[in-house]
């Protein structure tokens, strides 16, 4: 029970991995509210639902208010939300650009405006920032998806020295998934899936729960002194 009494908030929580995440939290104790535009995928005793589009900043305003006026406290925050819209950048459309931009980047900083905030006055918490191994690395036909996702990590870094800087207990961290196993890879060819195996050391691709497990380590108080880091989970992928 390693988040025993903790509140937990889960962008994009309905499926994927943020279902992973909002379950393995949630076994381990947390009260998870998970976030996202579209009903849960599943069901667990100790995991809400609240509907939430990441883009409106209205709406994230509301939706802290009422987590806080609910639980009183918010101690972890996993910032998960993504979309991809992918097209190489000669025919990327304005509109390809700013979808992406709307949900993975300014979806990430409309809700932290927020919640990062709250836990400094609170004098805890853990927020993780889901990036990816494309904010890292790049990758053809996703521009404005790594960008995004390099955009991240800036904030992750940012926002590790402003939410502590008066001395609270608020550690920001990132995840850099490799390509993991969830619905967006199910469609994707078997050949491509294995080349995408092979450029790993572990010759494999990765599942949502190897994603969870190391969320759950950052939202727990085994990574107390740990922040403002960008872990790689991606199987030692080699481009």
């Amino acid at each position: 029970m390693r988040l025993k009494d903790k509140v937990a908030l889960i962008t994009g929580g309905s499926r994927g991995l943020g279902q992973a995440m909002a379950e393995r939290f949630a076994n381990e104790g947390a009260k998870v509210v998970a976030l996202d535009l579209g009903e849960l995928s599943y069901s667990h005793d100790n995991v809400e639902f609240m509907p939430l589009n990441v883009t409106n900043t209205l709406e994230c305003e509301l939706v802290f208010k009422k987590v806080v006026e609910k639980y009183g406290r918010i101690d972890v925050l996993v910032n998960n939300a993504g979309i991809t819209q992918d097209s190489l950048t000669r025919k990327m459309s304005d509109d390809q650009w700013n979808k992406v931009i709307d949900v993975n980047l300014k979806g990430v900083f409309n809700l932290t405006r927020y919640v990062g905030p709250f836990m400094a006055e609170q004098g805890s918490g853990s927020i993780i920032n889901i990036s990816s191994v494309v904010g890292v690395y790049g990758n053809i036909g996703q521009a404005n998806y790594a960008a995004t996702k390099a955009g991240v990590l800036g904030l992750t870094m940012s926002w590790a020295k402003e939410f502590a800087m008066k001395g609270a207990q608020v550690r920001v961290n990132a995840i850099a998934p490799g390509y993991t196993l969830t619905d967006i890879l199910k469609t994707v060819p078997q050949e491509l899936l294995d080349k995408f195996a092979a450029q790993t050391m572990l010759k494999r691709l990765g599942q949502p729960h190897e994603i969870a497990d190391v969320a759950l380590f950052l939202a727990s108080d085994e990574s107390s002194y740990l922040t403002g880091q960008t872990l790689q989970v991606d199987g030692g992928m080699r481009l």
